[in-house]
C-alpha cells in the first residue's frame, strides 16, 4: 500500500508541468527552513518569485511525510531545493525520480572529502551541512549558480546578494570561533538527543556525542542511555541539551540516568538542529537560529 501511495506521488508531481501563478511568478519549493531562508537571502529585492518553505519550525525532516498541500505545492513548482545527502529521508527518493531541471540537491555541491562519512561499510553521509558556515557558503555558492539558470535576467542581483551572504557567512563563522575559544578544552563537550552537531564541532573544535545517530529514526536502548551516562558522570559533563525538533524524554532519561549514579546534570537549554525556530522567536531565521545555539551551548558549557 505504500509503495503504491508513493508511486503515485511520483506520478502526481513528475507528470505535471509548473504552472505559472496569476502573476507569472515563478514557483520555488524548499524542504528546509534554512534553505528557504538561504533563497529569500539570495533573490532579495525581485518580485519574480513565490517561495514556498514546507517544513516549518520544530519539523523533523528525517521522518517528515509530504501532505496534499505539499503534494499540490510540488507539482507546480519551477524549482524544487532539497539538501539531500538522505535528510529528507524517502522524500529523496521521490525527487530522484523527477526531471532533473526541476529539482537541485543543495548539498551534493560539497565535495566527498569534506563531507562526514557515518558508516565503515558504505558511502553515507551526515546530512547538517548547515552547521559548518564553511560548507554553507560553499553550499550558497552553488544555489547562486542554481538560480542565476532558472532566472538569468536576475543574475546581477543574485550574484550581489550572493556575496553578502558568504559575508555574514564569514563574520558568524568568526564570532563562533571566538566564542568558543573563551570555553575552557575540557569543557567543549556537546551533548544532544540525535547526532546532528558534527559538523559543528568539527568546525568549532567541541566533541559531540548524541544518544541516537545522525537519523531520528535510529533505534536507542536502555544500554545506550546507561553507556552516556557514565561518560558523563566520569567526564563531569555540565550539561546536556534538547532540540526543537525532538522529543526531550530521551535526553531526560539520560540526566535520570546520571542523577542515579551519583552525578550533577543540568539541561543546558533548547538548540534548533532540523529547523528554524518559531515566528517569535530570535531563531525565526538561519543567522538567528545559529546565533541562538552559539549562545546556548556556551552559556551552558561554560
Amino acid at each position: 500500500m505504500k509503495k503504491l501511495a508513493f508511486a503515485l506521488l511520483v506520478l502526481g508531481i513528475g507528470s505535471c508541468s509548473p504552472q505559472p501563478s496569476e502573476n507569472n511568478q515563478l514557483q520555488i519549493v524548499c524542504t528546509t527552513g534554512m534553505l528557504a531562508d538561504m533563497t529569500a537571502a539570495l533573490t532579495e529585492g525581485l518580485d519574480s518569485i513565490n517561495l514556498i518553505s514546507l517544513m516549518g519550525p520544530g519539523t523533523d525532516p528525517h521522518l517528515y511525510k509530504a501532505s496534499q498541500e505539499d503534494v499540490f505545492a510540488l507539482s507546480r513548482a519551477d524549482l524544487i531545493i532539497y539538501n539531500g545527502l538522505h535528510l529528507e529521508g524517502k522524500m529523496q527518493d521521490l525527487f530522484e525520480k523527477l526531471p532533473s531541471e526541476r529539482v537541485y540537491a543543495a548539498g551534493t555541491v560539497i565535495p566527498k572529502s569534506e563531507r562526514i562519512n557515518v558508516s565503515a561499510f558504505e558511502a553515507a553521509y551526515d546530512p547538517h551541512i548547515w552547521f559548518d558556515l564553511q560548507l554553507w557558503s560553499k553550499v550558497s555558492a552553488g544555489l547562486a549558480k542554481k538560480l542565476d539558470s532558472l532566472m538569468p535576467e536576475s543574475k546581477e542581483i543574485i550574484h550581489k546578494n550572493a556575496i553578502k551572504y558568504q559575508k555574514n557567512l564569514d563574520s558568524l563563522h568568526q564570532w563562533a570561533l571566538n566564542a568558543f575559544g573563551e570555553v575552557p578544552e575540557k569543557q567543549r563537550v556537546l551533548i544532544t538527543a540525535h547526532d546532528a552537531f558534527k559538523y559543528f564541532g568539527r568546525a568549532y573544535g567541541l566533541e559531540v556525542r548524541g544518544l541516537q545517530g545522525i537519523s531520528t529514526t535510529a533505534e536507542f536502548g536502555i544500554r545506550d542511555i546507561s553507556d552516556l551516562a557514565n561518560f558523563i558522570v566520569e567526564a563531569e559533563i555540565k550539561a546536556i541539551f534538547i532540540e526543537s525538533s525532538v522529543s526531550p524524554r530521551a535526553i531526560e532519561a539520560v540526566q535520570e540516568a546520571v542523577i542515579r549514579k551519583g552525578g550533577e546534570l543540568q539541561i543546558g537549554g533548547e538548540l534548533y538542529s532540523d529547523a528554524l525556530g518559531p515566528k517569535e522567536s530570535e531563531a525565526n531565521h538561519f543567522f538567528g537560529m545559529f546565533q541562538h545555539n552559539v549562545k546556548t551551548i556556551q552559556g551552558a558549557l561554560l
